[in-house]
């Protein structure tokens, strides 16, 4: 397992690589002057060619691109365009709002998912399934940003029992909490619709299996059957489907961030294509790309967990 570990965080080097080279690239492709969004439209051209010199834009772009990748590699991200600050203290000073966000509603969607496709998998046809199925229908077809919006006007604007805007403090956990709960519900409510449908889906198919008819005929315990023999085969698939979404919930999370007012890595993102500033761009992604890539490392060693049978070679 350690070799497989080992050999996993290796091949994330040329993932992340090969996605930085794509986006410092193409960066440069898109059409946009950084030194214009600095200074205006209205700047003198002198300005504007010293500004360049200054941010080093007027190097040829293949030694741009080696000098960015010779800062990444010493873990220097360069310093924002925008307003001169290291791009390192501008996302750690976002990511701990992010991460938060993205794992609380993760944990939401699997403290509601999994029990909710569970019993509607038993109850196949009961009325409770066809509840079930729609609310989780109902889920899966819902936007984030407008079920978002939606609490906020009937629990801080009509109830006045969340705030409207902003993160909270990290050093307060009742201040973070209190900010958190209605952004952590919006998209975690989306993506238990999505972990029920996938643990519905994953219990029916196990409980058809011959294992599971044979542990039955043995007088078994229905509950002993489901937990012990179904529902550790069925979260294979469910395990696999919340890794996705880790990543997913992070990267989508901007649409969040911006209805609740919030802090995050997505906010900041946005700001920096808007502002064409290279350094924050570039920095946030390699960011986005190494979790990314540690998410699903950790999901593939949790199927050893979920079933030992499964094997690291």
């Amino acid at each position: 397992m350690v070799k497989y570990v080992i050999r996993r965080i290796l091949l994330m080097i040329p993932t992340i690589w090969v996605m930085v080279t794509v986006v410092f690239f193409a960066m440069h492709v898109l059409p946009g002057d950084p030194a214009i969004s600095i200074l205006g439209e209205y700047a003198s051209a002198e300005a504007l060619e010293n500004l360049r010199k200054e941010l080093g834009l007027d190097q040829p772009l293949i030694i741009q691109y080696l000098d960015f990748l010779w800062d990444m590699v010493r873990g220097d991200l360069g310093n924002s365009l925008s307003n001169n600050k290291p791009v390192s203290w501008l996302i750690l000073s976002v990511l701990p709002y992010s991460v938060i966000l993205s794992f609380s509603a993760i944990l939401i969607s699997i403290i509601i998912g999994i029990p909710v496709g569970i019993l509607s998998a038993l109850k196949r046809n009961h009325w409770i399934d066809y509840i079930a199925r729609i609310a989780a229908l109902l889920g899966f077809s819902t936007p984030t940003f407008y079920l978002g919006i939606l609490l906020l006007l009937l629990f801080s604007l009509k109830l006045d029992l969340f705030p409207m805007i902003g993160g909270g403090e990290l050093s307060n956990l009742g201040s973070m909490l209190h900010h958190l709960t209605l952004p952590a519900l919006a998209m975690g409510l989306v993506n238990a619709s999505i972990v029920t449908r996938m643990t519905r889906s994953a219990v029916l198919d196990v409980m058809n299996e011959d294992y599971v008819q044979t542990a039955r005929s043995k007088g078994l315990q229905e509950r002993k059957v489901i937990y012990k023999h179904a529902l550790r085969n069925a979260l294979i698939p469910v395990i696999a489907v919340i890794g996705v979404y880790v990543g997913v919930t992070l990267g989508t999370a901007v649409l969040t961030e911006i209805v609740f007012n919030r802090p995050g890595i997505g906010k900041l993102l946005v700001g920096a294509v808007y502002n064409r500033d290279y350094p924050t761009i570039q920095g946030t992604l390699v960011v986005f790309a190494a979790f990314i890539a540690f998410i699903n490392l950790l999901t593939d060693l949790s199927y050893g967990i979920a079933d030992p049978r499964v094997r690291y070679e």
